[in-house]
């Protein structure tokens, strides 16, 4: 089966600061995939190249079967890749019904999507009308990853869903995703590995801004040597 998404040997500049130098990953459709890696490693990064926010200097990005590398963000964006950025980004002024609606590509998208939306975070539907500066993190995360399920994206790209959010919010967050990516196909950003294990199929380990590993999960999470080696997990 060919991958739904494929990046292979991208390296990408901050400035003068070079900061990826050489990820691959490829990510099957109907899965769930996680970056795995000690903070700074370049996971963020990578989303932000496969978006074209931070666009790779060389190496390929394919999305569907198309050469995305080079093409502006709102562009990948349309093709059908969603993102929840790592510090939520929602409107705080606006409500969580503005909040989705503004999150349309196309007139009537949140009408759409609405009954998938409600039944993965059913508090969303009672707090319609809040603003966002009255939602809890957790309430905000939820929304967040709602916010890019508006559109009919193929690709979801999840940056540290579960940071800062108490225990029971995390379960809730592992389910809906697990839910969703029967819609979609994901790929995350983790640092938590007890979630990230029990989220994805795959894995990517990135060190030092190079992928190192990849493969199953079921075979890392045997595998303890690896993880206190590039996690520092046991």
């Amino acid at each position: 089966m060919s991958p739904l998404l494929e990046v292979r040997d991208i390296h990408t500049f901050i400035g003068q600061f070079h900061i990826l130098e050489g990820v691959s990953v490829a990510v099957p459709p109907g899965t769930i995939t996680v970056l795995l890696g000690r903070n700074g490693a370049g996971k963020t990064t990578t989303l932000k190249s496969i978006l074209g926010l931070t666009p790779p200097r060389s190496g390929q990005i394919c999305f569907a079967g198309q050469e995305i590398h080079g093409l502006r963000p709102y562009d990948i964006a349309a093709l059908g890749i969603g993102f929840v950025p790592e510090h939520r980004a929602i409107f705080r002024d606006l409500s969580v019904g503005e909040n989705l609606r503004i999150a349309e590509r196309r007139r009537g998208d949140f009408a759409r999507r609405e009954e998938l939306i409600f039944s993965l975070f059913p508090d969303l539907k009672r707090l319609i009308h809040l603003p966002g500066t009255h939602l809890s993190g957790g309430q905000q995360q939820m929304l967040a990853v709602a916010r890019a399920l508006v559109p009919e994206n193929r690709l979801l790209l999840i940056d540290e869903p579960s940071e800062g959010l108490a225990p029971v919010i995390i379960e809730q967050m592992i389910a809906a995703i697990r839910e969703l990516s029967a819609e979609t196909t994901v790929l995350l950003v983790e640092q938590n590995f007890l979630v990230a294990s029990q989220l994805a199929e795959r894995y990517v380990i990135v060190e030092e801004g190079r992928s190192v590993q990849s493969g199953l999960m079921a075979d890392l999470v045997q595998d303890k040597a690896t993880i206190q080696r590039y996690l520092g997990a046991a």
